[in-house]
């Protein structure tokens, strides 16, 4: 057994992350257009049309508004909270053989030979959760669009061989930046978005080191520097000894696939 994993994008312009098992093709969030989502396949080696099933986190644009789309010209099978689903008004969009299954976090299902566990988060839409696949005895987690690590959370992130984490802003960096007051409230908040500073917490702190991959994703182009994020993490992984390969995503190109054996 061999899983594939390639975050395609990851920021407010759009998510979505790849991951391959032996038998099915996987998507976790539908962030972008469907010839954006199509081009940054084939730059990975992948089928354009290959997907055969998406799990949706929320219903932000960003993460969400190209599963319309994508329902529309494949025959996917598309996983989310009812509280997704009515803030996507899923219910309306026309499918083209596939189908809309809602989900309940906490309650694992499979797809192929994938298991998927969604697992609900501290975050500002209706019900948000995040998702940790697990195939062959190899789990890949992600997680962003989180205000916070609470300890129930964080237990999800426990046993997992690749982690994706957000990493969305420097704290110093948003304080001082563009943005309106209330907007960097609601970022901080604790229904907002995890800093740099909050994953080098989570690693001195909570982290068991069992990820041979931590990809740091959701990076703000305003209130982040990807060199930023990337040295706050490491100096926590210096300090708890682990040898973890640190991955930075963008919202501009798919990272390359990582393969996890």
């Amino acid at each position: 057994m061999a899983v594939t994993v390639s975050v395609l994008g990851s920021g407010s312009r759009g998510n979505a992350t790849f991951i391959k098992t032996d038998s099915v093709r996987l998507l976790i969030d539908a962030g972008l257009s469907r010839r954006e989502l199509g081009k940054r396949l084939e730059a990975i080696g992948e089928d354009p049309d290959g997907i055969d099933a998406v799990f949706i986190t929320h219903e932000h644009n960003d993460h969400g508004a190209g599963l319309g789309p994508l329902l529309g010209d494949l025959p996917v099978r598309a996983f989310l909270t009812r509280g997704t689903l009515r803030g996507l008004k899923a219910d309306a969009f026309e499918l083209h053989g596939g189908e809309i299954v809602p989900i309940t976090a906490g309650v694992s299902f499979t797809v192929g030979d994938a298991e998927i566990t969604a697992f609900a988060v501290p975050h500002d839409a209706n019900e948000p959760v995040a998702f940790s696949v697990k195939a062959g005895g190899i789990r890949v987690t992600q997680l962003t669009d989180v205000g916070h690590l609470s300890d129930a959370v964080a237990r999800n992130l426990l046993d997992a061989d690749c982690l994706i984490l957000e990493s969305n802003h420097d704290l110093e960096m948003l304080r001082v930046g563009p943005y309106p007051w209330a907007l960097k409230e609601r970022l901080m908040g604790r229904f907002g978005h995890l800093s740099n500073y909050a994953v080098g917490k989570f690693i001195r702190e909570q982290f068991d080191g069992r990820a041979s991959h931590l990809v740091l994703a959701h990076l703000s182009e305003k209130n982040n520097h990807p060199e930023i994020a990337r040295q706050e993490t490491l100096r926590a992984l210096k300090q708890r000894g682990f040898k973890t390969t640190v991955t930075m995503t963008n919202q501009q190109e798919p990272t390359a696939p990582i393969r996890l054996c």
